[in-house]
């Protein structure tokens, strides 16, 4: 088992988690219902399943879970882009939000990459053809 509190990435998306949930404390109580529980859901959907993963006995079981946490940032991304359309969010503000996003989904990615086995490498071709006797 891991510890997801060593995870850098797992550190970025609390962090992100934090400032959304400060951010939505604005919205109109319009949105108490809709966007606000969205965002937040899938702000702290990110670390969760990181932390969910750590627990888990496999690097597969793992690697499935950080994918589940790559998903829940990008559409994190999309509702940040969405709140700055709607005048929910600065575009200034909107837009640090989206490049955590993006700085936390290549982590991701550098992550998923670290778990997945090693690829074997294909037969190097050979130099010279085949002999036509051989056949």
């Amino acid at each position: 088992m891991r510890d997801y509190r060593k995870l850098s990435v797992w550190h970025k998306a609390h962090t992100l988690t934090l400032a959304i949930y400060e951010t939505t404390q604005g919205f109109p109580s319009s949105e108490r219902f809709g966007l606000v529980p969205q965002m937040r859901r899938a702000a702290s959907s990110a670390p969760s399943n990181l932390a969910e993963g750590c627990g888990r006995g496999s690097d597969a079981d793992f690697a499935r879970f950080v994918r589940i946490a790559a998903g829940s940032v990008n559409e994190l991304e999309y509702q940040c882009l969405l709140a700055r359309d709607l005048h929910y969010l600065p575009a200034a503000h909107a837009d640090e939000r989206m490049r955590e996003c993006a700085e936390i989904r290549r982590m991701l990615v550098g992550l998923l990459s670290s778990l997945a086995p090693p690829t074997p490498h294909p037969p190097s071709p050979r130099s010279t053809p085949p002999d036509e006797d051989a056949r």
